[in-house]
């Protein structure tokens, strides 16, 4: 929720020639790789060549009008709209643009999308740009949408029961409080009902002449730009949007595009809320504040001082966590807006049943303790270490970026006015402003944020016998109470000692191998270990490894089983060596690297990646992970503990009984697939955790490990013999055990019956022997890829009967060579039995007549 967001940008020529002496006052310039330019008719547009992806086209036609700007008869109209986009426009008959789009390879959801909130609608299309005809006709449909929407009344009334599912599948525990809370929220303010989904029976009822009254008074020139950014010719995409927008005429007396306040209020507010349903407790401190002007090198500046407000606080509201019995399940602080008028620093915390208040004491004393003595001067140092680190990255994967990114940050510009400096100066900002921020400036925001008015006071949680949300009066006593305290100044402690005390005695590379062809090398190291390296230019600052090792959970005793899967998270709350889990954050301070340990049911290792500049940390760590972990009580309660609470909060969750039925019933009710319990969680024992653990990690032999990434092979060969050779080796040569896991045979039928809402969901599985090599898999996932867009036409498009299909195919080779084939969706329960016919109606054609060219070739 930080306001600052690092944007990462395409360099096309040295950072030196576009270096500038910025000062505080100047105005955040425009990055040069941008073509900005407004049509006369008032569309504006933004164009930059990108080369990645190679040969695809980001395009977006960004509206700026949302659900607030709905009338009353209208709530949930501004999503319908966007719905009927794909449903015909004046040169596209019902969903010929699907239709079209999908024959050229896209895919309905990851490159054809759209989406509605409260201030804007945007619609997204990723084109190819190897065909000068189709990145035409990508204009020429949003074109369509930016004023030809055809408003069928067949396909209006179709489209009511696609849009009524979206709005079924959000029901729900969260959704019935939220509607509780945001009128609070937003006091006094039209987004307090102005949700995008809207009203049922809005959605069900209003007229044909209704729907088409939103699109008529919003779509309109003054309020639209289009956005282009790809592999592709900037003039020729300049005029291709020329040619499509120009003629749009503008509307004659539009409607004034309000932007609507949210008052502020002197006295605090309270927004508590609980459900039957609910699977959590939370309770979260809202401080409105103003929306400040972003466009400045000063405004840059204050939002880096902001980040590092917020990243110190978090890491101080973290360390909480290890306690035994931590005041709460996570804390958090954080600045940003999600509404176009207003922003909001924000303080809360997730929390067991029956700790609201205990959580909500936790995390304003930490706030007030940085009132009364603010952060210490290496906290700061670390917090900026880490953000210029993280700068440097993206600055040397500026040519990286894909275009993606880039089109969604120039839509903001567009409805938010989001400066576009570029990244060769917001680098420079980071270099020359970072160092000299002093502990005084982040300081003082605690006392600026954190403020008697405009605060709302938001509480979520289970409704239950003996379960009582804490009163106003009991809040306000804590607000109270926390100022009053006289608390003792944050210590801040981290060992001077290195990272790996005692290095490994060294190994060595006893046989090589290439695979010219692939641009592998192999080396065998002399304890047994399997290493594989290939260096590639995909990224220009990141090493990814994995490693594995057969055996895993399968070979510890059922009895076991649960310290076994719990072994390496307790492990990473412990830390490794000297240092415990907090001491090992602060010790890896301005260091990219990731590493983490896994055992899974087959196998076990350890994964991660690091920057090239970090990569013998990265080595120290596996190391470490394998003979140095730490059997940490305090960790293990702490993880204990977060557990139990999830455990208790999940009984009453529909979707989680409705999984766990899935769960059990898929594996013919194994004792290694039960779900959480208090009674499984009794069974995961610290000293069992680490046993399991130190017997997985115990011999090194015969594991692979694997490198990809920005490397010289040669570089990489002492770290590799040093810190992989010098791992124990025990040859013990060991695989994998099958623990008998087997899916029913025959028809099995289970229906859940759960939850309040009018909401059914089906999930059907298909299973059965498979014979496991490329070929069968990429038959068995082009076949699920076809059929799933013949589901999605039928189920959705046809019946609307379901917001979406979807199919998941998956095969396995061990411990048992078997495909699974997964159908879901969400539906009316009304039309449970329906939908599902279909289903089975549709698979029997397809295993007799199979699917059509036409499906084949999309």
């Amino acid at each position: 929720m930080s306001r600052i967001t690092l944007f990462l940008f395409s360099l096309l020529f040295t950072f030196s020639a576009v270096a500038q002496d910025l000062k505080l006052k100047d105005k955040l310039p425009l990055d040069p790789k941008i073509k900005i330019g407004t049509l006369k008719n008032g569309i504006k547009y933004y164009i930059r060549e990108n080369r990645k992806p190679e040969n695809r086209a980001e395009i977006r036609l960004a509206v700026n009008v949302g659900s607030v700007l709905e009338d009353d008869d209208q709530l949930g109209l501004a999503h319908f709209v966007e719905h009927m986009a794909f449903n015909g426009t004046k040169n596209f008959a019902k969903h010929e643009i699907i239709d079209y789009l999908e024959t050229i390879g896209m895919r309905f959801g990851p490159d054809i999308n759209a989406y509605t909130s409260f201030d804007e609608t945007v619609y997204m299309l990723q084109v190819p740009t190897d065909d000068d005809k189709i990145v035409d006709k990508g204009f020429q449909i949003l074109e369509e949408w930016a004023h030809n929407i055809a408003f069928e009344e067949e396909e209006i009334d179709k489209e009511r029961g696609v849009v009524i599912e979206e709005w079924r599948l959000g029901r729900g525990a969260n959704a019935r409080m939220r509607d509780e809370q945001f009128p609070v929220l937003f006091h006094d303010s039209r987004y307090a009902d102005r949700l995008p989904i809207g009203k049922k029976d809005i959605i069900e009822n209003a007229s044909y002449e209704t729907v088409r009254r939103f699109y008529s008074d919003w779509y309109r020139p003054d309020l639209m730009a289009v956005v282009a950014v790809g592999d592709f010719d900037q003039a020729e995409i300049e005029s291709l949007i020329d040619k499509y927008f120009s003629n749009i005429k503008p509307v004659e007396n539009p409607r004034e595009r309000k932007f609507y306040a949210v008052p502020n209020h002197a006295e605090t507010l309270f927004a508590p809320a609980t459900d039957a349903e609910a699977t959590g407790s939370n309770i979260t401190v809202y401080f409105k504040q103003d929306v400040e002007d972003e466009s400045t090198v000063r405004a840059y500046r204050q939002s880096l001082v902001e980040s590092l407000y917020d990243n110190i606080l978090n890491n101080r509201l973290s360390e909480l966590l290890q306690q035994p019995e931590p005041p709460f399940l996570s804390g958090f602080s954080g600045q940003g807006r999600f509404i176009r008028t207003k922003e909001f620093y924000v303080l809360g915390a997730a929390v067991q049943e029956g700790n609201l208040e205990t959580g909500l004491e936790a995390v304003l004393t930490e706030a007030w303790r940085v009132k009364q003595h603010g952060f210490t001067q290496s906290e700061l140092d670390r917090e900026k270490s880490e953000m210029l680190r993280g700068m440097e990255r993206a600055f040397k994967e500026r040519d990286k970026t894909e275009s993606d990114g880039y089109a969604a940050e120039y839509i903001r510009n567009f409805l938010q006015n989001e400066s576009l400096p570029g990244i060769e100066v917001e680098n420079e900002i980071y270099q020359k402003f970072i160092p000299g921020i002093k502990l005084a400036e982040i300081n003082r925001l605690a006392d600026e944020w954190i403020t008697d008015g405009n605060r709302v006071v938001s509480i979520s949680a289970p409704e239950k016998d003996g379960l009582e949300l804490p009163s106003e009066a009991a809040i306000n006593t804590i607000f109270k109470k926390v100022d009053a305290m006289k608390l003792d100044a944050y210590e801040d402690d981290v060992p001077d000692v290195p990272l790996v005390q005692n290095p490994p005695q060294t190994g060595k590379v006893i046989r090589e191998k290439k695979i010219s062809e692939l641009g592998l090398t192999e080396w065998r190291l002399s304890n047994g270990i399997k290493v594989v390296l290939k260096p590639t230019d995909f990224k220009n600052d990141e090493i990814l490894f994995t490693s594995y090792s057969p055996g895993g959970h399968s070979l510890v005793k059922d009895s076991d089983f649960v310290s076994a899967i719990a072994s390496t998270a307790i492990i990473r709350q412990g830390g490794v060596g000297s240092f415990d889990r907090i001491a090992l954050q602060k010790k890896l301070a301005g260091k990219l690297v990731r590493v983490s340990p896994f055992i899974g049911q087959l196998d076990e290792g350890i994964s991660g990646s690091a920057t090239p500049q970090d990569i013998q940390t990265a080595f120290e760590l596996i190391y470490l992970y394998f003979t140095a972990p730490r059997k940490d009580n305090t960790a293990f309660l702490s993880f204990q503990n977060r557990v139990n609470s999830y455990i208790e909060s999940q009984h009453a969750s529909p979707e989680a009984a409705y999984g766990d039925t899935l769960q059990v019933t898929l594996s013919n009710n194994h004792f290694r697939t039960r779900p959480w319990s208090k009674d499984v969680l009794a069974e995961m024992d610290l000293e069992k955790c680490f046993n399991v653990y130190q017997n997985r990690f115990a011999d090194a032999s015969d594991f692979t490990f694997l490198f990809v990434g920005n490397f010289e092979t040669a570089e990489m060969k002492p770290l590799v013999e040093q810190y992989l050779g010098g791992l124990p080796d025990k040859d013990r040569k060991e695989t994998w055990r099958d623990v008998g896991i087997e899916k029913p045979e025959g028809i099995v039928s289970k229906e859940v019956e759960k939850g309040v809402e009018q909401k059914s969901q089906v999930t059907m599985v298909f299973h059965g022997d498979f014979v496991w090599n490329r070929k069968n898999r990429h038959h068995l996932s082009s076949m699920v890829a076809a059929f799933n867009i013949k589901l999605r036409e039928i189920l959705r498009e046809d019946l609307g009967g379901t917001y979406g299909v979807r199919i998941r195919p998956s095969s396995s080779r061990y411990p048992n060579s078997e495909y699974s084939i997964s159908i879901s969706f969400g539906c009316d329960p009304e039309r449970v039995d329906e939908l599902r016919d279909t289903v089975m109606n549709e698979i029997s054609n397809l295993k007799i007549r199979g699917l059509t060219e036409e499906y084949l070739n999309k």
